[in-house]
């Protein structure tokens, strides 16, 4: 078994560690997270606790299947985290640069529709209600100075 060991393994066009977990080792990939990746690789008939270097080329291709359209696959619509696209109103997945691009997309039309959350977003301030008076606080303290005698 050790032969057909390999140290990095290309999956999605992502280098990934050999010598981790293959749950593990997918969490090295921007936009999954330990469970998704659990459940990719269960739906890919793979075990998520062998090693990564030991993956075959046919089990990758199959891992880069389930990826693509999870939903397809039998993963539900809750574990995605592109749920009811705002574009196309599917439940998608989106890795990497593309996950990148769409919060940048979003985060874009907030500002531009001028909406409470992109104001919040555009200005460095909490978005989901938290207080600002003791926290969320950027650049030189200010204090009391005492007056020289």
């Amino acid at each position: 078994m050790t032969d057909n060991f390999r140290h990095i393994v290309r999956v999605a066009g992502v280098d990934l560690k050999g010598d981790r977990q293959l749950r593990w080792a997918l969490t090295g990939i921007k936009g999954i997270g330990i469970n998704f990746a659990t459940m990719v690789l269960r739906v890919a008939g793979i075990d998520p606790y062998m090693k990564a270097g030991y993956l075959n080329e046919e089990q990758v291709k199959k891992i880069e299947e389930v990826l693509e359209d999870p939903v397809s696959h039998g993963i539900p619509g809750w574990a995605v985290n592109r749920p009811k696209d705002y574009e196309t109103g599917k439940d998608m997945h989106l890795l990497t640069a593309k996950l990148v691009m769409a919060w940048r997309e979003d985060v874009n039309r907030l500002r531009r529709i001028r909406a409470y959350r992109g104001i919040r977003l555009e200005r460095g301030l909490p978005v989901r209600g938290q207080r600002t008076r003791s926290n969320f606080r950027h650049g030189a303290t200010l204090g009391v100075s005492r007056r020289k005698k």
